[in-house]
C-alpha cells in the first residue's frame, strides 16, 4: 500500500468567519481512489472544510494541495475539483443536455465530444434518453444524478458533496449511494462527502 499516492493533503488549515466561528489546525491526508466521508452535526465545519477545498471559500491560513499543487489561490473554476450541493442547482429553463453541456462549452470541447461524454455519463447515472427534458419534468433523484454526471463531466480529480442526497426520501438514498460507489469505483475518482447521517457515512 505504500504505493497510493496522497491526492489531497490540508496542511494546518484555519478558516475563521468574522464572528470567530470556523475551524482550525486542519490536517487530512486523502489517497487517489478513496471515498472519505465527513459526518458530524450541523454547524460543526463540515461545509466548511469542503467549501475551502471547492474554492468557494478563502483559507484564514494554512495550505491546501492536490496532487502536491497548492490550490488555495485559484478560483473554483481553476481548481481540479467539482461539487455537488444539496441542491440540485440545474438551470430550469435550459434541458437536461444543455446543463450538461455547459462547462464543456465553457471548456471549449468540441461539440463531437461532448455529445459521446454526456451520453455516456447518462448512461453511467442511469439516465439515458432524457437529453431534451427539462429539471422540472424529473424528481428529485433523477435531478441529483444529473447534477453528479454534470460535475463528472469536467473529469474533475476530486469530487466534492455537500450532503447531495438528504433532499431525498430514504429509499431513493439507498440507491443512490449504491450508485454513487459504483460511479466512484468504475471511474477510479476520489470522492469527499459531506453528510450528518452516521448511517450513510458508514454505508458509504
Amino acid at each position: 500500500m505504500s504505493e497510493r499516492k496522497i491526492k489531497l493533503q490540508i496542511k494546518d488549515m484555519t478558516k475563521k468567519y468574522d464572528n470567530g466561528d470556523g475551524v482550525e489546525h486542519i490536517n487530512l491526508d486523502i489517497y487517489e481512489g478513496e471515498i472519505v466521508t465527513f459526518l458530524g452535526p450541523s454547524g460543526c465545519g463540515k461545509t466548511t472544510i469542503l467549501r475551502t477545498i471547492g474554492g468557494f471559500l478563502d483559507v484564514t491560513s494554512g495550505d491546501i494541495t492536490i496532487d502536491g499543487q497548492s490550490i488555495i489561490g485559484l478560483p473554483p473554476e481553476k481548481r481540479p475539483t467539482a461539487m455537488v450541493f444539496q441542491s440540485y442547482n440545474l438551470w430550469p429553463h435550459m434541458t437536461i443536455y444543455e446543463n450538461l453541456a455547459f462547462g464543456l462549452k465553457l471548456r471549449k470541447v468540441p461539440k463531437a465530444e461532448i455529445d459521446a461524454d454526456i451520453k455516456k455519463m447518462l448512461a453511467l447515472v442511469s439516465m439515458s434518453g432524457c437529453e431534451k427534458k427539462y429539471p422540472n419534468q424529473m424528481s428529485g433523484g433523477q435531478q441529483q444524478r444529473i447534477a453528479i454526471a454534470r460535475s463528472l463531466l469536467l473529469k474533475p480529480s476530486l469530487l466534492l458533496l455537500d450532503e447531495p442526497f438528504s433532499a431525498l426520501d430514504a429509499k431513493i438514498r439507498q440507491q443512490m449511494r449504491e450508485e454513487l460507489k459504483k460511479i466512484q469505483s468504475d471511474l477510479g475518482i476520489t470522492v469527499v462527502f459531506v453528510t450528518h447521517d452516521q448511517e450513510e457515512a458508514m454505508s458509504l
